[in-house]
């Protein structure tokens, strides 16, 4: 995959909350009430921050620095150690690409639906959470070939289909995530005949926005649209795996079926860290958040990530590099 030399510009976005701001909290309690919260799709670690992204940030400097530009998707919010005056950096507002039906919107799941309406965002894109990183040199050709489409990354999931058909004979329920995931390669099913079962990597990929805008406006136009008024998460989502199971059924992608020594999930509830980089030497890593995470986890995830990443980016304000 890396005997050509990619001749397109590749930029990145990333979504980012705070959680813990006053302001966006009273918006969204108003907006949603108590009644609102399950703690699978609702719980902290889907708001709370943990200054993973600066920690992003310095491993894209460092690993990729050929990235192009760097959106970052928020709420009215900005990270108040970013220096946005940096030229490669570039903050986007949810109203700037959400439907208003949509708006506000606590789900991640409709806000990356929308991702191909960025202004000046280039065809080729990595998406990315904030609590993904770069963890070794990566080039364009790592994330798409040589004919400009994407390299799917997916995880093996053996015996997809009986463990599905088990749960749903038992009666036991998917997990939300696992039933949108379902629902998105159902729908690829029906409408191209071919069925992934392939689970997505939980890291950084990469799509086209041709295709981006091809699933949304076009393909899956009614289903997705739909959905778009779920502004928390919902099982009747359609997960942003569909654009990848797309790329592929119209030949638009390169599958690669990925193992831990490409790209390794840690979840942060789980102590021994290093155990996982010295073992596997993943070049892409998510530290996961999640319910099952308390706060002295994000602690010791943070000061992880500092000895991880020690050397300051360009992206931060001079002020808090010092603090850093």
């Amino acid at each position: 995959m890396k005997k050509y030399a990619a001749n397109f510009p590749v930029d990145i976005v990333y979504l980012w909350v705070n959680g813990s701001d006053p302001e966006w909290l009273a918006k969204k309690n108003a907006f949603l009430g108590k009644t609102a919260f399950r703690k699978d799709v609702n719980c902290k670690g889907r708001f709370a921050d943990n200054d993973e992204l600066k920690f992003s940030l310095r491993s894209l400097e460092k690993y990729a620095p050929w990235i192009r530009k760097i959106f970052i998707v928020t709420d009215n919010q900005v990270p108040d150690w970013l220096d946005i005056t940096n030229q490669k950096i570039q903050m986007v507002d949810h109203t700037e690409i959400l439907p208003k039906e949509a708006q506000p919107c606590y789900n991640s799941v409709i806000i990356e639906h929308f991702l191909y309406k960025i202004p000046d965002l280039s065809e080729h894109f990595l998406y990315a959470n904030d609590d993904m990183f770069f963890n070794a040199a990566v080039a364009p050709e790592d994330f798409f070939a040589a004919d400009g489409y994407p390299i799917v990354r997916l995880r093996p999931y053996p015996f997809a289909r009986l463990r599905y058909f088990a749960k749903k004979i038992v009666g036991k329920k998917l997990s939300t995530y696992r039933k949108t995931i379902l629902i998105s390669g159902d729908l690829v099913k029906k409408k191209f005949g071919k069925r992934y079962w392939g689970m997505p990597h939980h890291n950084i990929d990469a799509y086209c926005k041709n295709d981006y805008r091809d699933v949304v406006e076009t393909v899956f136009a009614d289903e997705i649209g739909a959905t778009i008024t779920h502004h928390t998460r919902s099982r009747n989502d359609i997960m942003r795996v569909i654009f990848l199971y797309y790329a592929l059924a119209v030949g638009h992608g390169h599958l690669r079926p990925i193992k831990r020594r490409e790209s390794c999930v840690v979840r942060i509830q789980r102590r021994n860290y290093q155990h996982y980089f010295d073992k596997y030497h993943p070049k892409l890593v998510c530290m996961e958040d999640s319910e099952r995470a308390s706060d002295n986890d994000r602690e010791r995830t943070k000061l992880f990530l500092q000895n991880l990443f020690p050397v300051p980016s360009a992206f931060e304000k001079p002020a808090t590099i010092r603090l850093a």
